[in-house]
C-alpha cells in the first residue's frame, strides 16, 4: 500500500469515528455530520469559490485550498457512507477513455 492510499485510509477512518461517536460540540466532523448534507455542501461550495481563486496566487495557497475542498468532500462521501475508494475506483475505470466520450456518456 502506497503513502497517499494511507493516508485516505487513515483519514476515511478518523472521519467515520467522529461521524459515529464524536461529540459536535467537540468535533468540527461531527458538527457538519450533525448539521446533514445541506451544511457540508455549502461548505465545499465556500471551499470551491475559494479553490478557484486561489488559482491565480501562489502554490501554497491553492494546495490549502483544494485541501480543504478535499476534506469536506470527504466528509460529504463519510455522511453517505462511501468511502475515498469509490471515487478512486470510479477514477480507475475512466483511464483509458476520453474525456469526452465519459462527458457525453453521463449526459445521455
Amino acid at each position: 500500500m502506497d503513502e497517499t492510499t494511507r493516508i485516505l485510509e487513515r483519514l476515511m477512518e478518523v472521519l467515520r469515528q467522529r461521524r459515529d461517536e464524536a461529540d459536535p460540540d467537540s468535533s468540527y466532523v461531527a458538527a457538519l455530520c450533525r448539521d446533514g448534507i445541506p451544511a457540508i455542501t455549502a461548505k465545499i461550495t465556500e471551499e470551491a469559490a475559494e479553490t478557484v481563486e486561489a488559482a491565480e496566487g501562489d502554490a501554497e495557497h491553492l494546495v490549502h485550498e483544494v485541501a480543504d475542498l478535499w476534506f469536506h468532500s470527504l466528509v460529504l462521501l463519510a455522511v453517505r457512507d462511501l468511502d475515498a475508494h469509490d471515487v478512486l475506483e470510479e477514477l480507475q475505470r475512466r483511464f483509458g477513455t476520453s474525456g469526452l466520450e465519459e462527458k457525453t456518456r453521463r449526459n445521455s
